[in-house]
Formats: structure tokens, C-alpha cells, sequence
């Protein structure tokens, strides 16, 4: 796989050490020595496309002033064949390299060479990767950060899988627990609250308040009546919850369908408590030695773990003793294993079990307190959760219109769900939106913004870039020119700054892919794509096209097509889609 802002550096140096001994085999330098220099990549293009600091490096071990040393290595250059037109020697001695229309034109070789795999690398080694995003509640729609957790997730296992990683994409139901009986129970109160009254059955405090509690306790009595009111409490909670899960889990499964998401696979929290499996990993921390029994309930010793967490990753001593750090209950007194039980014993199923090499996770900010926690307790199984499992902490979503936040309320029943939201907007504008910022900023989510048809809503800008490719090589096919090859063009044609700055974008594809993946932040794509097309509006405004003399319009246009192809690329890994008219 390609990566020509790689292969131009590592040139740099190859062409840079060559020089050097050619210049200490005529006796211009001593011979022997290692130079370890940068090869940087200069702001002002006017400082050439790339600058060692070999002769500023190799000063001490050469006895020599830099510039005396950048001359000798200038006047050892070979550059004929190389990526680069000229080096230039600049300030205190760095060698300022420019590139010249060989590389130009393998951008464009390597784009055509590889298609949708364009920018692909192997830098992740076929890592065997789980990413775990969404993993809402299935007690009611999915909300705005489940939204935006949704697309971060799915792009992130994207971005990972072309980096290089073998991905997986799983989802987690919590269909087992304290919120699935506060289901039941809310659903049993509006069953009740049919066959009996409103004011003869009390509703909850606690329970879930929304329109679809009522909707399914309304169904279950269609088709039941009320046969159900006689069965015992817990059958029928039992048979509530059953039911609720049969529809909303299938409901989830379509909504996250019609974002563009699918996964791998529904893991179910219940097949953990049913094989026996939560109570087994508990009892292997208890052979390990960090629980212990307090009025009648099993705790993990967090606090222990913590610390020797926090010791290893070198905090000191005083540091560790002034953190507030609690044990965790693991089993209640009750005999009821905790929500955290299970968690630890679904995290040891995904790294022993099922052998991940690392876990990634996207959770809402929220959850911030939980992350060092769960790491120790999977180091206390011997399983290097402080390395192996990472957290994507999410901030929140605010939903806006007319200027003025919408107001979300879960508890009232009156959140805004994401079957909502994509009828309102797009699956496109959504799934774009939500990846626009790094995880741990806030989105402002502009639904005004989301809808327009103009250059100021990102989404459509970068869409009608590609669009505006497509028409272009429409209109020039009707007039019996087409896309040229890669090497049937003269990259020499392409030297205006604005072509030259496109190239420049469609090589950095490969590079924002292996950042975005190494920083866990698929948003860099969405700003490489809004830069290249940004690019692209400059270089069509600039550079004509139709009616230019054949072997520019070959050029021009195999460059324009270059673009629409890592446009369509790019907007791929977000899950949105190129179209073609617009």
C-alpha cells in the first residue's frame, strides 16, 4: 500500500546518507559517522515540500560548521530519478528539498493503482480489534448519544480495519439487571392502569415514563385482555419484560439499520448470568484474593487494585493516598450479582475467551469514573486491562434549531430518539455531523444546518465536490474524452500552485487514516475530506479544464478524477454516501 509522504521522507534520507558517503569518500567529510537526523515537513512551501537537519545533526560527530557540511552533501546529491527537482541549503544548514512531477504523478498512480483501497496501510499489524459502541438500554428509543456514539463507533472500527486491524463491531444488551425489572414494572403499571384505571393503580416513581411503555402494555392487552393480571407478580414481570425486549431489541437492530450500522454481533448480558459465567469470574477474583465479605455482600477490593494500578503507571505513593478511591460491590446480600459483576465477567470473555488483543469502548463522559476501575479489575484476572481495553469517553450532543438548544428530557419521556432525528435529516447529514468534532468535544448539532443545500453545510460541500467531478467527466465523455490512465498523462502539466496543492491533499490519505486510528479520533477524516474538496473548488476555479489543449485537459482531468475517487473513499469510512448528482 502507498503512502508517497512516507516514501518522499524516507528518500530524503536515503539520498541524504548516499550524498554523505560519496562526500567522505573524496575526502569532503570524515567517513563513519551516524547522523541521526529529522526530516521535517516545512509550513511555507517557499522552504521546499521537506527539510533535514542532516549537516545541523552531524556537526559534532563531523568537526565541521552545518552549512559547510549542507554544501558538501548538496554538491553529492544525485537527484536524477529521484522525487525531487532541487535542494536548496537554508538558515543554519538545513537542506531544503523540493519535489518534483515524478512524485506528483505517483499520487495519482497509486490513487488509480489502488482504488477504494487508497490509503489502506498495515500499520495495525492484523491486530484482532472489538469495538463496542452503542450498547443502549432496551428499554426505550435509542437518544442523541447513542447517535453520535453510534457513527463514532462504526467509523472508528472502520478507520481501524483500513489501518491495518482485524475489527469487530459488537453491541452489548443490558437485558438482565435492575433497569430490565424497572421496565417490567413500568410496562405491568400501564397494563394495570387499563384493566383497572389510572386512579386505581399507582405508576412508579422510578419507572419509565415514555409513550412506548403505554404503547406495549396497550398490545400485550389486545392480544391477552386481562388474563395476565392473575398470574403471579414475578411470572408476570417475567412475561412484561419478555415482551418489551421482543419488540424493542428488533426496533433498535432497524434503526441502527437505516443509520448505516451493522454489527457483528448482539451480545446478550443474560448469557453471562445464565451460564454461570459471572459467578465464575467473581470466584476467580475471590482465588486471586482481592474480595472480601462486608455485612453479608462481596466486595471487590478496588481501592487495592486501584493503587497498584496507579503505582505501576508511576504516580507516586502520595499521590495514590490522597485519591478518594472505593471497593465495589460484586455480589448484593441479596444474592444478586451487580451490573459491575457482569461487566467484569463480559470484559474477561472478550479478552480470554474470545481472544481480542484490545478492547475498545465508546461510552458517554459519564462513565469516566468506571473506566480505571474496570482496567484494574481485569488486571486483577491477569489480563492487562490498563493496556488491553480502551475507553472513547463521548461528550454530549446539543440539539440545535433557530439558534436556541432543543430541550431533551429522558425522564419526561420527550427525549429526541434517532428514528426522530433521521426524519428530520438525513442519514448522511447525521452520521457526518456527529463525527465532526474529536469524542471528547461537544457537538452543537444544527438541524437547520443539517438540511441545507449549500456550501455552508459540510456534508453537502464535500458531496457536491464529488458530484461536481461526476457531471464534469459526464459532459466531457459526451464530447468523446475520457479518464485517461495514470501513466498516459505528463505530470509535468500539472505545476500550477493550486494542482499542486491538490496532489498534495490526495497524498494524505494514507497518513490521516494511521493518525486517525492511532488517536482513536475518526473526526480527522471528516476534516481531511473538507479540506480536499476545499482543494478541489480552488483547483477547478483556477485551472480550466474544457477546452484547454489535449495533454492539459488529459492531466487536468485524470487529477479531477483522482479526487472524486478519494472523495468517494473517505465519505465510504464515515458510511456516507457519493453521489453522483446533486
Amino acid at each position: 500500500m502507498s503512502n508517497m509522504i512516507q516514501a518522499a521522507r524516507a528518500q530524503v534520507a536515503e539520498l541524504t546518507q548516499a550524498a554523505y558517503e560519496k562526500a567522505a569518500a573524496a575526502g569532503l567529510l570524515p567517513a563513519g559517522a551516524e547522523v541521526k537526523a529529522t526530516i521535517e515537513i516545512p509550513k511555507d512551501t517557499s522552504h521546499g515540500d521537506y527539510a533535514s537537519s542532516f549537516a545541523m545533526a552531524g556537526a559534532k560527530a563531523l568537526h565541521k560548521a552545518p552549512r559547510m557540511i549542507a554544501q558538501a552533501i548538496v554538491d553529492n546529491l544525485e537527484l536524477e530519478g529521484s522525487y525531487f527537482d532541487k535542494v536548496e541549503i537554508a538558515g543554519p544548514g538545513f537542506l531544503n528539498f523540493t519535489l518534483g512531477s515524478k512524485w506528483y504523478g505517483e499520487v495519482l498512480s497509486a490513487v488509480e493503482r489502488e482504488g477504494e483501497n487508497y490509503g489502506a496501510n498495515t500499520e495495525g499489524n492484523g491486530e484482532k480489534v472489538m469495538v463496542e459502541f452503542v450498547s443502549a438500554n432496551p428499554t426505550g428509543p435509542m437518544h442523541m448519544g447513542n447517535a453520535r456514539g453510534g457513527v463514532l463507533g462504526d467509523t472508528l472500527a472502520n478507520v481501524l480495519k483500513r489501518d491495518g486491524c482485524d475489527t469487530w463491531k459488537e453491541f452489548y444488551v443490558n437485558d438482565a439487571g435492575n433497569q430490565i425489572n424497572k421496565f417490567a414494572v413500568s410496562i405491568n403499571a400501564r397494563y394495570m392502569q387499563i384493566i383497572l384505571g389510572e386512579e386505581n393503580f399507582a405508576f412508579p416513581e422510578e419507572g419509565y415514563h415514555g409513550d412506548d411503555i403505554k404503547e406495549m402494555a396497550q398490545a400485550i392487552y389486545d392480544a391477552h385482555g386481562d388474563s395476565w393480571k392473575d398470574l403471579p407478580e414475578q411470572e408476570r414481570l417475567d412475561k412484561m419484560a419478555q415482551y418489551g425486549l421482543s419488540v424493542n431489541i428488533p426496533k433498535m437492530e432497524a434503526d441502527l439499520k437505516r443509520y448505516g450500522i451493522v454489527y457483528d454481533q448482539w451480545f446478550l448480558e443474560s448469557t453471562l448470568h445464565n451460564s454461570g459465567y459471572v459467578v465464575d469470574t467473581v470466584q476467580l477474583l475471590t482465588d486471586k484474593g482481592w474480595t472480601y465479605e462486608k455485612d453479608g455482600a462481596l466486595w471487590l477490593d478496588t481501592t487495592k487494585l486501584l493503587k497498584a494500578k496507579f503505582m505501576r503507571e508511576g504516580k507516586t505513593q502520595e499521590q495514590v493516598d490522597k485519591l478518594d478511591l472505593k471497593d465495589d460491590v460484586l455480589r448484593r446480600a441479596n444474592g444478586f450479582y451487580t451490573y459491575f459483576a457482569a461487566d467484569i465477567a463480559y470484559h474477561r470473555n472478550k479478552l480470554e475467551e474470545r481472544g481480542f488483543d484490545k478492547v475498545i469502548n465508546v461510552w458517554g463522559a459519564d462513565h469516566h469514573g468506571h473506566v480505571a476501575r474496570l482496567q484494574a479489575a481485569l488486571d486483577g484476572l491477569g489480563l492487562d486491562g490498563s493496556n488491553r481495553l480502551v475507553v472513547v469517553l463521548m461528550q454530549l450532543v446539543n440539539l440545535m434549531q433557530d439558534g436556541k438548544p432543543v430541550r431533551m428530557s429522558k425522564r419526561s419521556g420527550k427525549a429526541i430518539a434517532l428514528h426522530d432525528l433521521l426524519d428530520e435529516v438525513s442519514v448522511d447529514a447525521a452520521r457526518y455531523f456527529f463525527n465532526s468534532r474529536a469524542a471528547t468535544s461537544p457537538v452543537d448539532f444544527d438541524l437547520d444546518l443539517a438540511v441545507r443545500q449549500d456550501s455552508e453545510n459540510p456534508v453537502y460541500y464535500v458531496q457536491y465536490a464529488h458530484a461536481r467531478i461526476c457531471s464534469l467527466t459526464a459532459r466531457l465523455k459526451e464530447e468523446g474524452q475520457s479518464v485517461p490512465a495514470a501513466d498516459q498523462i505528463d505530470a509535468k502539466l500539472l505545476s500550477t500552485p493550486e494542482e499542486r496543492a491538490l496532489i498534495k491533499a490526495l497524498s494524505q490519505l494514507p497518513e490521516e487514516i494511521h493518525q486517525a486510528a492511532r488517536a482513536y479520533d475518526p473526526s480527522r477524516i471528516n476534516r481531511y475530506l473538507t479540506a480536499l474538496a476545499g482543494d478541489f473548488h480552488r483547483f477547478y476555479n483556477a485551472c480550466h479544464i474544457m477546452g484547454e489543449e489535449q495533454n492539459v485537459l488529459a492531466a487536468r482531468l485524470k487529477l479531477a478524477d483522482s479526487v472524486r475517487s478519494v472523495l468517494a473513499n473517505g465519505l465510504g469510512l464515515l458510511g456516507v454516501s457519493a453521489p453522483e448528482k446533486m
